[in-house]
């Protein structure tokens, strides 16, 4: 635990005058299954059960070891974002993930890997193998160097579980270009196999934006600040782009911080205090200590870009969806659709007549979810749902998940040094 957050502290607190901002497009990862946004949302948060169980998962007990999984069983995030690696620049998408530490590609050769394009090691002159006594290895659980070893030390090598299936990489560092920015020597995994089912893997490759020694903002320290934001462009918008701006310069002034939690178990998440919900002018009832943080059990709330559609743990979501319910008031009642329970004739109910939903959370942050991040509609047929859902009962039901659908024309700022994240309106598409 000293080594690992002593190499972040050092890298954040490092000469601040070498500090820059890149802006970069954010792009759909999966094209909409359905021209319905309703359908379309049912369709990619079936994906959700996965990644919450990689979210609310704890870190092996193992002692010393405090670092998330390179991966788990998380479904691919919904965003990219373009980049660079190597000399000359070869270009690729990596899948935006805020709860990932994290870097990696798939490299060629490699028969096993999703078809697309790979990144060529062999093809870059700054490319390096980083060997198994890299202080590197451990963080990415790579393999310990073979005893009594006399000849030059093999590369660190590691393998993960994702999603249905697991790949075997090597550490390796070279050149990551973002946007005008080069940042030389960023350590990541290049993918040489996988095994099992690639659909559920990122084409080509994975940016972690997590807050963990491994992460973009530990690499990149003092010319980030360890600061970021992403404003994710609506399901509805498939052909705009949104944005990640990585830097403290640029980033909007009208923005309301909230102070980030820490749990030693999954340092790369970002744990929030929400301190209650409101439907409307009402505030939710939920029973005492339901939003409590206890990085013991793993409870509280985390922002993840990751994940579809909300979820809230079983008795805040029922006492939401009361409160939804009753100011609703569709006279035929609620049906089922997917992962949502809250869907009701729009006909039924007077324009304008859904009520807006509002996150509280400490330091005064009332975030107010735009109208389309609360009630999803189907273009076929006169149909809404409430665009939330209680958590799945085979993971750990004590993590609440603020997922990307709720944070679609939002830019959040994520500010690692100061320890806290921030929130403001704007249209990303």
């Amino acid at each position: 635990m000293a080594a690992t957050t002593t190499i972040f502290l050092l890298l954040l607190l490092a000469a601040s005058s070498a500090a820059s901002v890149a802006d970069l497009s954010v792009y759909h990862n999966v094209h909409p299954p359905s021209p319905s946004p309703l359908e379309s949302i049912i369709a990619l948060a079936r994906a959700d059960d996965a990644r919450l169980l990689f979210l609310s998962s704890k870190a092996a007990a193992s002692p010393g070891v405090t670092s998330a999984p390179v991966a788990s069983g998380q479904a691919p995030p919904s965003y990219v974002v373009r980049a660079g690696l190597g000399t000359p620049v070869q270009q690729t998408l990596l899948a935006l993930d805020t709860s990932a530490d994290a870097t990696w590609a798939h490299c060629a050769p490699c028969d096993t890997c999703p078809a697309g394009s790979r990144f060529i090691p062999a093809s870059s002159s700054s490319y390096a193998a980083l060997p198994c006594a890299s202080d590197w290895c451990p963080l990415f659980q790579g393999q310990p160097c073979p005893a009594n070893q006399q000849a030059a030390l093999p590369a660190c090598a590691f393998s993960k579980p994702f999603a249905d299936a697991s790949f075997q990489a090597s550490l390796g560092s070279d050149t990551l270009r973002l946007g005008k920015d080069a940042v030389a020597n960023f350590a990541f995994g290049c993918v040489g196999a996988v095994t099992g089912p690639t659909a559920n893997l990122p084409k080509q490759g994975l940016l972690g934006l997590g807050r963990g020694p491994m992460s973009l903002l530990s690499q990149t320290g003092s010319r980030y600040g360890g600061v970021f934001s992403y404003c994710l462009p609506s399901y509805k918008s498939y052909y705009f782009s949104g944005s990640l701006r990585l830097g403290a310069a640029g980033q909007p002034k009208n923005v309301r911080y909230t102070p980030l939690l820490s749990n030693p178990h999954r340092p790369s998440l970002y744990y929030v205090n929400v301190t209650g919900l409101s439907v409307g002018r009402a505030w939710v009832k939920v029973p005492a200590g339901a939003f409590a943080f206890d990085a013991g059990t793993g409870a509280g709330t985390v922002i993840d870009s990751g994940t579809v559609i909300t979820r809230w743990t079983a008795p805040v979501y029922a006492a939401l969806r009361e409160e939804f319910r009753r100011q609703v008031g569709a006279p035929s009642g609620y049906t089922s659709l997917g992962a949502f329970d809250t869907c009701f004739n729009t006909d039924e109910v007077a324009a304008g007549g859904a009520p807006a939903v509002t996150l509280h959370m400490d330091g005064g942050v009332d975030l107010t979810l735009p109208m389309e991040n609360t009630l999803i509609h189907s273009s076929a047929t006169p149909l809404a749902c409430l665009a939330m859902a209680e958590a799945p009962q085979n993971v750990n039901s004590v993590v609440n998940v603020v997922a990307n659908l709720q944070q679609q024309n939002v830019r959040v700022v994520v500010d690692v040094a100061a320890s806290r994240v921030g929130f403001a309106r704007e249209p990303c598409n």
